[in-house]
């Protein structure tokens, strides 16, 4: 599940183009709620302060995130910071989950069961157009290759999403074609560039006709 922040010092100025330690709680039933998970990120922020990571992806440190019940929320993110790269965790944050895994649990599970949607794989080694197929799963770029966002393109309603990955070096273009909008730009495009050993995540979501607003660059 990707997950994002903006990462702010104690003075409250942004934090930019530096290593940080991340630990990521979620609690269940409340803020302060039952700790059913528990990790954490070593991440660079970008010079905007932000930070793109995929959740579930971490050093573990409790429970396991492929079995939270999300039927059984609400469920909060809890985000603590050390600024410094350290285990020094003195900056927090918690946030709720409003739609992110329920819309996708939801999709599948008809109100009726109790397991949890798991978004599909999809490899990505060539250029091609956006497909069905792609609509709520996980583009896995490992290949430098480029996604054309097609106009009219109606298998995908607003408010679904893609998730974006590019692996060990691989770049991952996101390209808008004649008529269709990236970050409310007109024939935009949208790179995500991995370093070798590592993976880049980004995060697509359809706004409305023709329009995408694309996260994590």
């Amino acid at each position: 599940m990707s997950y994002q922040a903006i990462i702010r010092a104690q003075d409250n100025s942004l934090v930019v183009n530096s290593r940080i330690s991340l630990k990521v709680v979620v609690h269940q039933g409340a803020a302060t709620g039952t700790n059913v998970y528990q990790e954490t990120h070593s991440v660079t922020t970008n010079v905007n302060g932000l930070v793109s990571l995929e959740l579930g992806t971490g050093t573990v440190a409790t429970g396991d995130f492929s079995k939270i019940a999300w039927d059984k929320g609400p469920y909060y993110i809890e985000t603590q910071v050390d600024v410094k790269g350290g285990t020094n965790y003195n900056i927090t944050g918690v946030t709720q989950l409003l739609s992110v895994p329920y819309a996708l649990y939801a999709k599948t599970s008809g109100g009726t069961s109790s397991t949890p949607f798991r978004s599909a794989i999809v490899s990505f080694t060539s250029s091609r157009n956006i497909a069905a197929g792609d609509i709520n799963n996980t583009i896995e770029c490992t290949s430098s290759a480029i996604l054309t966002l097609t106009s009219d393109f109606g298998n995908m309603v607003v408010g679904e999403t893609i998730n974006l990955e590019a692996h060990n070096g691989a770049i991952l273009t996101i390209q808008a074609a004649s008529g269709v909008t990236i970050n409310y730009n007109a024939g935009a495009s949208a790179r995500f560039t991995s370093a070798a050993g590592n993976v880049r995540f980004g995060f697509l979501r359809k706004i409305g006709t023709n329009s995408y607003i694309i996260s994590g660059q």
